[in-house]
């Protein structure tokens, strides 16, 4: 019946499909999501439901127009009424006419529908995006924010302006083909809606189990994924060693793991989706229709001329029930969308005090803080010190031992569990956050750039420093030379072939720290990737960046912290030791097993 559909409504094969569209979620979404989240277009999608439905109708009058015609001549022959001809063909005619008129009206107002959501959808997510806890942003990574900013939002606007429309277009094509071919002849029509069913038992059969077949799927490409990217990063130790099939193993076997989940999709749903493309061709119920159509023929029930709108009008059923089952994908994947946007925007922020507090001073406390991430395991446990303004406090410990965490309860990545933190006095919960982060200044590890010019790059830390005060922070960083070496200066924007080495790109953090000129200053492992150079040459940045300032040093390589004023030793969340250098080594505990470990391995 649809004329502009040319794929056959079958269930699509394991292959077909995305798993960039799945949620990963080990069950279905919750539909009320997406009601929630469209309810400010309720009325739009309503009259574009309408729009469609009547489009479909007038869809179908074409058909039944020619089917008619049909009627007529196979009945009277040369001898049929020229007018009553002429009126159906005009009929069919002001259908074709209707049917576009209302397939642009609706999709104009499915798409308004769409771009008002999506805008105010964008606008709540960005609002959200600068609420939750910056703790949620490294629990999920860029590839998570990145989905529910693009991909989740594209899936809604294929649902809006598309998927909807199709799914109510379909279902009333249906309706009325089925409903005229009753008129017709009812037996014909029993076996028309007969292989209809048929189709549909075939299609929900073949997709009854695809919810856990794709979550196996979305694992074993993200395996693919991360074992590609490993290989890739690390292909210049690869070939230098020639271990090209030991790193490739590990590849292999995410690809092996895909193809035996792939093929177990396919082996389960052989026959349902072989039944279901069969059914669903029009060649099939042509056969069908033909078959017992001529049979009643021959037995006089049933004239040639009633036959012949099964054999225009039926054998194009099937064809409109397509855009019914892709508009179920569309509807299975907007859900998810929908549920995975609404986690975001309903995600609660941390608590805003009602009064806020500004710290006097920079003294950093601990007291009795504990913390765990899953309610159950603490990665902090009832740890107390005080971090005085003008030292420096290392925290250190075995992998796993707390000391990230620690570093990021203070800026309030999350919120302790137990006990307080206090910055000048002030617990951390009673200031607001611009003030709290304005505080402390964060250098980690993991070098965060913005692909802008160098000199904002640095700015970022003082929207309204000049241009002498970005200089004056990169000279301070040892950075300045690197900087003037390129073609473009402070200009060169990052991402176009900067070629600025780790090192580098770590002291472009400390500049932006200088510059923040923040009275606490937290470094997380800030030199443990670097080479004995690089690492020099961001110590004698880090010793501009810590003047004057609260120290706080989460160590990896305990040569770098032995002159700190005061040693944290972590061990399981616990704090087991506290000290300075001499006295730990003098104890022989866990702090001098850790120094002499590296003393042995020359870590040093």
């Amino acid at each position: 019946m649809n004329a502009t559909a040319t794929r056959q409504a079958a269930p699509p094969s394991p292959e077909e499909i995305d798993p960039a569209t799945t949620d990963g979620a080990a069950s279905l979404p919750r539909a009320g999501a997406l009601a929630r989240l469209l309810g400010p277009v309720r009325g739009h999608l309503v009259g574009c439901g309408v729009l469609s439905a009547l489009a479909a109708g007038a869809g179908s009058v074409p058909y039944i127009a020619a089917a008619e015609v049909a009627r007529l001549l196979a009945t009277d022959g040369t001898s049929a009424d020229p007018a009553t001809i002429w009126r159906w063909v005009i009929l069919g005619a002001a259908g074709a006419v209707g049917r576009l008129l209302l397939v642009f009206s609706s999709s104009r107002l499915g798409h308004f529908a769409d771009a008002r959501i999506l805008h105010e959808l964008r606008r709540r997510m960005v609002r959200s995006l600068g609420s939750v806890p910056l703790g949620w942003f490294r629990d999920r990574g860029s590839g998570q924010i990145k989905r529910r900013l693009t991909n989740d939002l594209e899936e809604m606007h294929q649902l809006i302006a598309h998927s909807l429309g199709e799914i109510v277009g379909a279902a009333t094509a249906v309706t009325v083909g089925l409903a005229y071919l009753f008129f017709v002849d009812w037996r014909m029509a029993l076996v028309t809606a007969g292989a209809l069913a048929a189709l549909g038992i075939s299609y929900r059969t073949a997709m009854r189990s695809m919810t856990s077949h794709m979550n196996r799927l979305l694992a074993a490409e993200g395996r693919i994924g991360t074992a590609s990217v490993e290989y890739a990063d690390g292909v210049s130790v690869v070939k230098a060693f020639g271990t090209d099939g030991q790193a490739l193993r590990r590849f292999t076997a995410a690809v092996d793991e895909h193809t035996a989940a792939l093929a177990a999709w396919a082996a389960e749903t052989r026959y349902s989706t072989a039944a279901a493309r069969l059914l669903a061709s029009e060649m099939t119920l042509l056969a069908i229709l033909a078959a017992v159509g001529l049979a009643l023929v021959d037995a006089g029930s049933l004239s040639f001329a009633s036959l012949l709108p099964f054999l225009i009008v039926g054998i194009g059923l099937p064809t409109s029930i397509n855009p019914a089952i892709h508009g179920s994908h569309g509807l299975r994947k907007g859900r998810a969308a929908a549920q995975n946007i609404e986690s975001l925007l309903t995600w609660p922020p941390l608590p805003e005090p009602r009064e806020p507090r500004s710290p006097h001073g920079h003294e950093v406390e601990f007291d009795g803080v504990s913390f765990s991430y899953d309610g159950d395991v603490m990665a902090v446990d009832d740890l107390s010190a005080v971090c005085e303004p003008g030292t420096v406090t290392a925290i250190v410990g075995p992998s796993g031992a707390g000391k990230s965490t620690l570093a990021g309860l203070i800026p309030r990545f999350y919120d302790v569990t137990r006990g307080a933190i206090r910055l000048g006095g002030v617990d951390v919960r009673a200031m607001d956050e611009r003030t709290l982060l304005s505080s402390i200044t964060l250098v980690f590890q993991d070098v965060m750039l913005v692909r802008d010019t160098i000199a904002e790059n640095i700015r970022i830390a003082a929207p309204g420093a000049s241009d002498e005060n970005v200089r004056a922070a990169a000279r301070a960083a040892r950075i300045d030379d690197v900087i003037e070496r390129l073609p473009h200066g402070y200009d060169t924007v990052l991402g176009d072939d900067t070629g600025l080495s780790g090192g580098e790109r770590q002291r472009l953090t400390i500049a932006r720290a200088i510059l923040s000129d923040a009275p606490v200053i937290v470094l997380d492992e800030a030199t443990a990737s670097l080479d004995p150079d690089n690492e020099t040459a961001v110590q004698r940045a880090l010793s501009h960046l810590v003047r004057g300032k609260t120290v706080i040093v989460i160590a990896h390589r305990l040569r770098t912290i032995a002159d700190a004023d005061q040693i944290l030793v972590l061990d399981r969340g616990r704090l087991v030791e506290k000290g300075r250098h001499s006295t730990l080594l003098a104890e022989r505990g866990l702090y001098a097993r850790l120094w002499q470990a590296q003393t042995a391995g020359g870590t040093p």
